[in-house]
């Protein structure tokens, strides 16, 4: 059985305060796997706020990309907190789409494939570890249908990798407010 929780909600919902605490009271050595590339101002302040929070026992793990192949090179008893699926997929999509503006259909298509096809590769180095995963992620589809072209397939594929991770998790949470709402849970 995969270790798998998987914490979902909408943009300051509590899911990265929620999936910390689930990792703080593990009792098991933490490895904090970080997706964020901060390319501006607010977002390196951003991650400047997360790491301030972590325990300093805490080992991170930034790597915006080669998630999979990251999880593979930790201690595999080890507790991983990986936030956020979201931004992994976003930074798939920037490298697999040369003009998200001009970007033909299939070359959608397939960028999306791809990004289920990589959270399957998660779940499968997922299987082979001892200790718990602990994966962040947006709820993106609960809003308004993206105006662009780019954003809409941008829902399709975080919609489609959510799924996935969801379909193989053995606990999701939905965070509303700061308050857990678990959606499925196996002992």
């Amino acid at each position: 059985m995969v270790s798998l929780t998987l914490v979902t909600g909408g943009a300051r919902s509590g899911k990265s305060r929620f999936a910390e605490g689930l990792a703080a009271q593990s009792g098991l050595p933490v490895v904090y796997l970080a997706t964020m590339e901060a390319g501006d101002d607010e977002l390196r302040e951003r991650v400047l706020r997360h790491r301030a929070r972590r325990p300093a026992d805490w080992q991170t793990i930034e790597e915006p990309v080669e998630v999979v192949a990251a999880l593979e090179r930790v201690d595999r008893g080890a507790l991983v907190l990986l936030d956020c699926v979201t931004l992994w997929i976003t930074n798939l999509l920037v490298r697999m789409v040369d003009d998200f503006d001009t970007a033909p259909a299939a070359t959608w298509e397939q960028a999306i494939a791809d990004c289920v096809a990589a959270a399957d590769r998660l779940v499968a180095c997922q299987s082979r570890r001892s200790g718990p995963l602990v994966a962040v992620t947006n709820e993106v589809g609960l809003g308004v249908v993206p105006e662009t072209r780019a954003g809409r397939y941008f829902r399709d594929a975080a919609g489609l990798v959510n799924q996935e991770l969801a379909r193989q998790a053995d606990r999701v949470v939905l965070m509303v407010s700061g308050l857990p709402l678990d959606l499925l849970s196996h002992p």
